[in-house]
């Protein structure tokens, strides 16, 4: 059985699951590729989501439809509050 596809996305890491996302929503119909079906969306290299430089792309992103922001929150590992005060 042959399918066809509108776009082909390599990679299903978490910029490979935003692309796809995002294609999707556009309304092309998205094939997304991986070799391991368990590391979909793994970020073994950048695990450190929020601060001032991160966080604020991810809201960024979260405003414009992307998973970043909601996937995290549901896979969090740990989760701490920090520079909650300004000044000394």
């Amino acid at each position: 059985m042959q399918q066809n596809y509108e776009v082909a996305v390599i990679g299903a890491g978490h910029a490979g699951c935003e692309a796809a996302n995002a294609t999707a929503k556009m309304g092309f119909k998205t094939l997304l590729l991986t070799i391991n079906f368990n590391n979909i969306a793994f970020m073994p290299c950048n695990p450190s989501i929020g601060g001032p430089g991160k966080g604020t792309l991810v809201r960024e992103v979260d405003a414009l439809g992307g998973l970043i922001g909601r996937n995290t929150d549901r896979c969090h590992l740990q989760m701490r509050a920090l520079n909650t005060q300004k000044g000394p």
